[in-house]
């Protein structure tokens, strides 16, 4: 029995849904079972989404511009960017597939949509920003000051986390369970750490005048660009049209139909089975009900995981920045955002806050360096893994086999780009690029999540909030472009 899916791919194999105890190996899912064992998936994207947004260009354009007109800027894409995972996750928990190999099942086919996809995530993210600004936190927390610009040791400190990114996947058994094991360790002491400095430090008027901000439509502020008001609105909770780069994580989690097509194991991990085309569930009571125990672990996963991380990471470094900003009468630039906080607190509270700071600024970068690096391998090993029969032949069907030198390979790379243009300015394209995305991919999903089970099908309404992703989002990449050929469409 099988489901045709789209074209030029396989139709999916179909059987039942597994129960979430079955994957999980509990008797039941209680409180307890969903911290410890569901939870995840969100924690490898909030662990990329409190980086490049909430730590640079947030906090830059708070620190440049204030909370009016900015702030709701950021609620708005959180809010869209958490339905547009739900949705894309959505696909995952149905057929077992990536996103990248499902793309390949909307006309005109694979040969088209897998080595675009391929080509827009590397694209977006190659340049590295997030690397370098982790990069020149580390320097900071070494030497004790600001690196001089254009200062080589913390390109080679970016790198040395690169390949630190590398060990961790080398030496994990389940490479998704690794990285979701970092981020419980990192996220957490990021909002913790910054919730105590921000409590001790910013004064109520200035939380305050945030929330506020974050929550009252205005004017973008006078004097702001489209491609930074386009780079907040894309790096704000995680990657806008490209969030579906880090959905691939169910499959590996083992949610729903994710548990029948297998994962990618890490080094330690032994071999593990990963089918090239998906599966799905028949159209009963049975797998409906199941469906819908599945679909409610996401929805927790993502809204009371994801969405309350991103907003927190949002809020807490901007309140932090706006802050720095007031104490010492600076604004921060392009060239020094990722340090800018930490020096303005060791003026005023001393060396253990510009360490503390710097601490916390490094954790926020390098989980976002772990998250982007290993996703870009991971997007180009799913693809090729699914689509290349000669592939799969010559790694003995083995996606470690491709997984890690092309990891290595594309740290030399960055390793050569993140070398050509300031930080900053690095995370701003990145940033803008992802709102490419929003321009055709909520489309591929309605084809896609439209043909799904019955069960798994969304409502109208779902459709309708993809629709405002790519009006949103794809406003600012057809500003950003006009702005980068000649003169932006809207000024501000």
């Amino acid at each position: 029995m099988s489901h045709p899916l789209g074209v030029s791919r396989p139709d999916l194999v179909v059987t039942d849904l597994p129960q979430p105890e079955e994957v999980f190996g509990v008797r039941r899912i209680g409180a307890k079972e969903l911290v410890k064992y569901a939870v995840g998936p969100s924690l490898i994207a909030l662990g990329i989404s409190i980086g490049s947004g909430e730590w640079l260009l947030g906090p830059q354009a708070v620190g440049q511009y204030g909370f009016v007109g900015v702030g709701w800027v950021i609620t708005v894409s959180a809010l869209l960017q958490t339905f547009y995972n739900v949705e894309c996750s959505r696909y995952v928990l149905a057929t077992g597939e990536a996103p990248v190999v499902g793309w390949g099942r909307v006309p005109p086919g694979y040969m088209f949509w897998v080595p675009l996809s391929v080509f827009v995530v590397i694209f977006a993210f190659i340049a590295g920003g997030w690397a370098a600004s982790a990069g020149q936190g580390v320097y900071a927390l070494v030497h004790g000051t600001v690196a001089p610009a254009g200062a080589e040791e913390p390109r080679l400190w970016a790198i040395g986390l690169l390949v630190l990114v590398f060990l961790i996947t080398a030496a994990a058994r389940r490479i998704s369970r690794a990285l979701e094991l970092a981020n419980w360790v990192m996220v957490s002491a990021i909002l913790v750490t910054l919730l105590l400095i921000d409590l001790f430090v910013v004064p109520f008027a200035q939380w305050w005048d945030a929330i506020r901000g974050f929550v009252t439509p205005a004017a973008p502020p006078p004097g702001i660009t489209a491609t930074q008001l386009g780079g907040l609105a894309g790096f704000t909770a995680l990657a806008s049209g490209l969030n579906w780069y880090v959905m691939g994580h169910y499959r590996d989690k083992g949610y729903g139909m994710g548990f029948r097509t297998g994962f990618i194991s890490g080094l330690r991990g032994g071999r593990s089975e990963l089918l090239d085309s998906g599966v799905t569930f028949p159209d009963d009571e049975k797998n409906a009900a199941t469906w819908k125990r599945w679909y409610r672990l996401l929805i927790v996963d993502m809204w009371g995981v994801f969405f309350v991380g991103a907003i927190l990471g949002m809020l807490l470094p901007t309140i932090l920045m706006a802050r720095a900003v007031e104490v010492s009468g600076q604004k921060p630039t392009a060239a020094n955002v990722p340090t800018f906080v930490a020096s303005v607190l060791d003026q005023e509270y001393g060396r253990p806050m510009f360490i503390l700071v710097l601490i916390v600024g490094v954790l926020i970068l390098f989980s976002t360096q772990l998250g982007i690096f290993e996703a870009m391998v991971r997007v180009t090993t799913d693809a090729a893994h699914a689509t290349s029969p000669r592939l799969r032949a010559l790694i003995e069907g083995d996606p470690r086999r491709f997984y890690y030198p092309f990891m290595l390979t594309l740290l030399v790379v960055i390793a050569i780009v993140l070398h050509l243009a300031v930080p900053i300015e690095l995370v701003q394209w990145s940033a803008n690029m992802s709102n490419l995305g929003a321009l055709f991919y909520p489309f591929l999903l309605m084809y896609l999540n439209s043909r799904l089970p019955r069960a798994a099908r969304p409502r109208w309404w779902h459709y309708v909030v993809l629709v405002l992703n790519f009006l949103f989002f794809g406003f600012f990449f057809v500003n950003f472009i006009a702005d980068f050929v000649g003169e932006p469409l809207v000024t501000f």
